[in-house]
């Protein structure tokens, strides 16, 4: 699949905090569709999350979380590597492999069960299993761009691509 990707501007927190909001949208709706179409194989996605330390890779997955009905404390997963969460029959596992420093770590640690149709993964330094992962449906890459961030959307599935047309039609570029 040919790889679409769109630029976004995050000049402050709040910019973060609704792109996370727009991406819960997005996703809630495509899991929704599935479940009505009788597609349960197929509810599952996964999103991966690259940038340096402080890019804003947690606050991004804490506001989509949040925007998704998690009212609990949402925790960085830096230390636990995971932390997990469920919305109505959803799973939402937040996963950071940045303390890795063997591409094979995450198997070992037995993440690959994660995978499932009931669950969302949110992975933040996803470059650290090397290819062991699967392709995600998204990849957000943050950066720094001045006082402020820039996001770089990158779809990698068919249904990425979907998403990131539905994306790119709410966020200003």
């Amino acid at each position: 699949m040919p790889t679409a990707e769109i630029s976004l501007n995050l000049p402050d927190e709040n910019a973060t905090e609704q792109l996370g909001a727009q991406l819960a949208a997005i996703l809630l709706e495509s899991v929704s569709s599935n479940k009505n179409n009788g597609l349960d194989s197929n509810t599952g996605a996964t999103i991966y999350l690259r940038g340096e330390l402080g890019a804003g890779k947690t606050a991004l997955v804490r506001a989509l979380l949040r925007a998704c009905g998690v009212t609990s404390r949402i925790k960085s997963p830096s230390y636990a590597l995971l932390e997990s969460y469920k919305v109505s029959s959803l799973y939402f596992y937040h996963i950071d492999f940045y303390r890795f420093s063997d591409s094979s770590e995450w198997q070992d640690a037995g993440f690959r069960d994660l995978f499932r149709p009931d669950a969302v993964i949110l992975i933040e330094w996803p470059q650290k299993a090397g290819d062991q992962l699967p392709a995600p449906d998204l990849l957000i890459e943050l950066s720094y761009e001045g006082s402020g961030r820039s996001a770089r959307v990158q779809a990698e599935t068919k249904r990425g691509a979907t998403w990131l047309r539905n994306l790119s039609k709410n966020c200003p570029q």
